[in-house]
């Protein structure tokens, strides 16, 4: 099996394979377009059918919707009532599958209720459409993966959730979904498809799509966002799995055909776990959404909103109007309200709607509710729309119609049967756990939390650790993460920036008052030996997230989207720096 290890070194050997794809005899079989949650399922699909694999990312794993979810996995409660039976059943089964087997170490249950208003018939209605959920998720091959659901009186729903205000229920329904850390769903997903010998590379973006003489896509012109280098890759297929970027990359084919995507805003609220009490997760109906309260972590996440975006898909924001909606409609459930002063972190994410129907000449292969598999010229394969939960199907269907259907029927997908890293040998080390929590003074609430992130790669860590018993300590100014997590970001994970870390491989952006700068000196000392970083280097990184943080504070005060992106765009953008990883010689200071 080859290396599971992202890294500087990685990255660069990884471009290295592409560079010299454009040799017919280096062709790549697929060239997947983004490094989302779809994207990095892609990749996995086609490297475990054997296939010649590279993916591609124009900013760090994750960076757009993929890390800006609401952390659920779940099966559609209310496209029962679109009566899509067998979108939810999908989605249950891949939910079920998700914790059971592919992921149990990131991927866990979470218990939800249902507020009633009226003791009869919506006891009736609510509670006859959770039991269909229930029966759909029995349906699922395999051992149930969830508790069936329950209705609570109001006694029982108030000891489940006693911050519940008084007047807002007369009872509930309990049934459980399950939840996951997205952002490091899909870095475990790239790392276990590079596993199984997929070529991974972030920043790393298409600025064009090759053509032949018919006008068949025959690959892509790319360029090293770290570097400004620009070269030609060959591929029998590409895959593109942009999401919201969906139409801008379908337009480089220069064909007309393609899938219509439109992006819609949803913002989430952080607020400390502490602040309102609960043992469960809340689900309520708004006027305009869905409106979730999550328990994630130390924290509540709370939201969403569902607003048209036409702006700049790269950095939406949270506005001080997207805040006050959500508040006000948490508010009208909580028996102590929550104010601005709560709220310890925002992120918004723009959802990619599939809009009905394709372009004229367009080939179709697979369209559902949620996602759409096309062709708007040929060589060229793009996936649209979807859910987080189901990503592996989606996958499945791109690669399917990728490659055609007889190749497909002969080297069927296989991600069902395969784990994704830290899931294997999961059991075992959770009973070790208990020894390394002795010999480096770690909380039961610390290695719930390594285990939850890293599952049986702990070891790894720990490895680390016995090295170096400094990196077992917590960092000084966020606690929650170890002075480890840091360096495995960078030598098993993937990140080269410091805004990496702070991000995606942590969630400090959100999950503290300051977005983390206070702890960005100790994470910046920790990367710069392992990526090379000179004094001034280290500086450009610490300034760079220090402006981006305080843009973000600024736009959260602003009235409106176009107010708030004019802000956040005051940020400087990081510039292309030489290779990174490499020391004069050319050998990678990271290169695991």
């Amino acid at each position: 099996m080859a290396s599971s290890r992202l890294s500087a070194g990685s990255r660069r050997r990884a471009l290295e394979v592409l560079k010299a794809s454009s040799t017919a005899h280096n062709e790549l079989d697929v060239l997947v377009i983004g490094g989302g949650v779809t994207g990095a399922g892609i990749a996995l699909d086609a490297a475990t059918r054997g296939l010649h694999t590279a993916v591609v990312e124009a900013q760090d794993w994750a960076s757009g919707t993929s890390s800006r979810s609401s952390k659920l996995v779940h099966g559609g409660l209310r496209y029962l009532q679109m009566l899509d039976f067998h979108l939810v059943h999908e989605a249950l089964t891949e939910r079920d599958r998700l914790i059971s087997f592919v992921a149990p170490h990131l991927v866990r249950p979470v218990a939800f209720l249902y507020p009633l208003t009226h003791h009869v018939w919506e006891r009736a209605y609510v509670g006859s459409g959770v039991a269909l959920y229930d029966a759909l998720a029995s349906v699922a091959p395999g051992k149930r993966a969830l508790p069936y659901h329950r209705h609570l009186s109001k006694a029982g729903m108030t000891r489940a959730f006693p911050d519940l205000a008084h007047d807002a229920a007369v009872g509930a329904i309990r049934y459980y979904d399950a939840s996951v850390d997205d952002a490091r769903l899909v870095v475990t997903l790239v790392r276990t498809a590079t596993s199984y010998g997929a070529h991974a590379a972030a920043r790393t973006q298409v600025v064009d799509l090759l053509k032949n003489s018919t006008g068949a896509v025959t690959g892509a012109r790319l360029v090293d966002l770290e570097t400004g280098d620009e070269f030609d890759v060959r591929a029998r297929h590409v895959i593109n799995a942009t999401g919201v970027w969906t139409e801008k990359t379908e337009a480089l084919s220069g064909g007309e055909g393609g899938l219509r995507v439109l992006a819609s805003k949803g913002v989430h609220l952080v607020v400390p776990r502490e602040r309102v009490q609960g043992k469960v997760g809340l689900i309520l109906q708004t006027e305009k959404s869905v409106l979730f309260v999550i328990p994630w972590s130390r924290y509540w996440i709370i939201g969403t909103t569902d607003t048209p975006w036409t702006l700049d898909p790269q950095h939406p924001v949270a506005t001080a109007a997207d805040i006050d909606y959500v508040l006000e409609h948490a508010n009208a459930v909580l028996a102590h309200p929550l104010t601005r002063d709560d709220v310890i972190g925002t992120y918004a994410g723009l959802r990619p709607l599939l809009q009905p129907g394709t372009k004229e000449g367009t080939s179709s292969a697979k369209v559902s509710r949620e996602h759409t598999v096309a062709s708007p010229v040929p060589g060229l394969t793009v996936i649209a729309g979807g859910k987080l939960t189901t990503y592996r199907v989606m996958a499945e269907d791109a690669v399917d119609f990728a490659i055609g259907r007889d190749r497909a029927s002969g080297l069927p997908s296989i991600t069902d049967r395969i784990q994704l890293l830290g899931a294997e040998g999961l059991e075992a080390v959770r009973r070790q756990a208990r020894t390394y929590a002795t010999r480096y003074g770690w909380s039961p609430a610390t290695i719930d939390h390594l285990l939850h992130r890293y599952g049986s790669m702990l070891r790894d860590l720990v490895d680390a650790c016995v090295d170096d018993p400094s990196l077992a300590k917590p960092l000084e100014h966020a606690p929650a993460y170890l002075r480890a997590e840091i360096e495995y970001a960078v030598t098993h994970e993937g990140a080269i920036h410091l805004e990496d870390v702070l991000l995606h491989r942590t969630r400090l952006n959100y999950e503290v008052r300051d977005r983390g700068l206070a702890a960005c000196p100790e994470i910046a000392d920790i990367m710069a030996p392992l990526l090379d970083w000179d004094d001034a280097t280290k500086a450009r990184e610490i300034d760079a997230y220090r402006q981006r943080a305080e843009a973000e504070d600024r736009a959260e005060q602003q009235p409106d989207d176009a107010a708030a992106e004019q802000v956040r765009l005051e940020a400087t953008e990081l510039e292309p720096l030489r290779p990174l990883g490499t020391t004069e010689d050319g050998k990678g200071a990271a290169d695991a």
